[in-house]
């Protein structure tokens, strides 16, 4: 039985493996509409969530299978403080998979340790947030056919942004890849990130303004600031408007550049971009139920479950 916790919990070739498992999906989705019939998927989240909470639902629904779970900590028993090792134990009572999201680092990891089914990090703190990624590296790899020999930007919140260390962390494993971090100095890329890539002989930039580096970028990546990773109000104040994209700086971008963005927004992408035809974050978020679909097929069958296609 194995686990997500990582994007790079996969090697590249059972990257390869799932993205073509979840291109598929996409094209034929008749095949795969009773899959997971008679399964259940428990979506455990402690802190609030949209899109990924949603997108795990929607791709078991996808494959015929049942969804229970709850939304936030106050409506489970973790507020009468009961442990995220025995609420595991006890979800494993009732679903075959789980997908948590809890705003501790390393708690996913915990309830793996304790798990009777195969367990999804849907995003730990500020830590990591693997099925994101995995959305990340299909939409480039879908949009751009390729992973591999571009230069990225990744602008924004570069201290805080979970998102952000799963992607540099996945794609530092293709051939021909320049990193250009833009963020103001508060919000900068870590330390342990920066020297990482250089012990590896990654090259990279960091630049605060986006106009300085937009016209050499193959994919821009926007960030939010994020207000609930902030101890002081008036820093996130001061600082989230700080980088806002428009019309105006897309006009110095490549003609084929691509804007990803993991979602939600809230000021850093103007809505007159949304028009644009490098803008590609709502088919991003498109494709993070093909991935998730898919990745949920592939854990179950390591967990001995395999999947019901349909002819």
């Amino acid at each position: 039985m194995r686990h997500l916790m990582n994007p790079l919990d996969f090697t590249v070739e059972e990257l390869d493996t799932l993205f073509d498992l979840a291109v598929d999906i996409e094209t034929y989705p008749a095949k795969y509409a009773h899959a997971c019939e008679g399964r259940k998927l428990a979506t455990c989240f402690y802190e609030p969530s949209t899109r990924t909470r949603l997108s795990f639902e929607a791709a078991m629904l996808n494959l015929g299978g049942q969804v229970l779970g709850f939304s936030d900590a106050g409506s489970s028993s973790a507020s009468k403080g009961e442990s995220v090792s025995d609420t595991i134990r006890i979800i494993s009572c009732y679903a075959d998979i789980c997908a948590m999201r809890h705003p501790k680092e390393g708690a996913p990891m915990v309830a793996a340790e304790r798990s009777g089914i195969p367990v999804i990090n849907a995003g730990d703190g500020g830590h990591q947030h693997p099925t994101q990624t995995l959305t990340d590296l299909l939409t480039i790899r879908a949009l751009k056919g390729r992973l591999g020999s571009f230069t990225i930007g990744l602008c924004g919140d570069l201290k805080f942004g979970r998102t952000v260390h799963s992607l540099i962390n996945a794609l530092i494993r293709y051939p021909d890849i320049h990193f250009i971090f833009i963020s103001p100095p508060e919000l900068k890329v870590p330390d342990y990130i920066t020297d990482m890539l250089h012990d590896k002989g990654i090259t990279y930039e960091e630049v605060i303004r986006l106009e300085d580096s937009i016209s050499q970028l193959d994919l821009l990546y926007m960030t939010r600031v994020q207000r609930e990773r902030f101890f002081n109000e008036e820093d996130y104040v001061r600082l989230k408007d700080f980088y806002i994209l428009n019309k105006e700086k897309m006009k110095l971008a490549k003609k084929d550049m691509l804007v990803l963005h993991p979602l939600p927004r809230v000021n850093e992408i103007s809505v007159e971009v949304d028009d644009d035809p490098r803008a590609v974050y709502f088919k991003q978020a498109k494709y993070g139920v093909y991935v998730r679909m898919a990745l949920i097929l592939t854990l179950l069958q390591s967990a001995g479950q395999p999947c019901n296609l349909c002819q």
